[in-house]
Formats: structure tokens, sequence, C-alpha cells
């Protein structure tokens, strides 16, 4: 008997943009598919993605994913004009896209990219539409987080 490769049924993080939750407030949550080339995937099967300055926009009723950097792999694009930062194409429902669409123009949301990975043989990008934080909202983050992790400290020493 062969063993089946579980790996494959797993959600694996490919890349995570950590920066967005510093900078917005994350809202509501979509999944979307990405339309990607060969040496794309290849690029991706080897961990050079960059998602930390990616961001969705809407034209034509169609949305896209820009400013995500993949970089191509020697060996596998060679007969291959290769463009890292190029625009990607995002699978989304109708009345997703009308929902995002939405959002964006009457109440000025922004809509960022904070997750890539591997969801089956798919490759998945999460997407959420945020709010930006001002300075002072950022402190303030900072300081619930110190002191939660004081708080942690705390408990810790005293049991």
């Amino acid at each position: 008997m062969t063993k089946k490769n579980t790996k494959s049924k797993q959600n694996s993080t490919i890349a995570l943009n950590k920066k967005a939750r510093h900078e917005y407030f994350l809202e509501t949550k979509y999944e979307a598919g990405i339309e990607l080339q060969g040496w794309e995937v290849k690029g991706i099967r080897a961990g050079k993605v960059n998602i930390s300055d990616s961001y969705v926009i809407i034209q034509n009723g169609e949305a896209y994913l820009m400013g995500a950097q993949i970089q191509p792999l020697n060996q596998a694009s060679s007969h291959v004009i290769c463009d890292p930062t190029r625009t990607r194409k995002l699978l989304l429902n109708r009345r997703e896209i009308g929902h995002l669409i939405g959002a964006r123009e009457r109440q000025g949301y922004s809509i960022v990219c904070t997750a890539m990975y591997w969801k089956a043989c798919w490759v998945k990008v999460e997407i959420y539409l945020a709010k930006g934080k001002q300075s002072h909202d950022k402190r303030d983050a900072i300081k619930d987080k110190d002191w939660a992790r004081q708080k942690e400290r705390i408990m810790k020493h005293s049991v």
C-alpha cells in the first residue's frame, strides 16, 4: 500500500501581509482565486513571493491584484519574458465584486491582500475590506498589545 500525500489536502500559507493588520482596520473577508502563469506557480512553490505592498483594484467589473511580487526561477523561465510585478486577475463572483465596488466607492474602504495560501492544488488569496488607521489608532493598538503581553507574564509568574 502506498501512502497518500496529506499535505496537498491541508491549507498551507505561502505569504502573509503582517503590515496590513497594523495599517488598517480589517472588516470583511473574501477568498479569491488568482489567475497565474506557469512560471509564477513554480516561483510560488519555491517561496519567492512578497505581498506586503499588494492591494486590489476594480476595473471594468473585474478585480485585479496589484503590487504582489512573484520572482521567477532562472531555470524555469528561460523562454518567457517574466514581469514579477504584473497585474494578476482575481477570480470572484459578480455578487462579491458588487459588494467590493459599493464599499469602496460609497463608504471609502480600501481592499487589501493579507495572505496567499494553497487550498488543495489551487492558489488562493485572502482579501479584506479595510479602513485606514490613523497614527493615534496605531498607538492604541500597540499599547493594548503590550498590556495583554504584560498580563500574560503577570499571570504566569503568579501561579
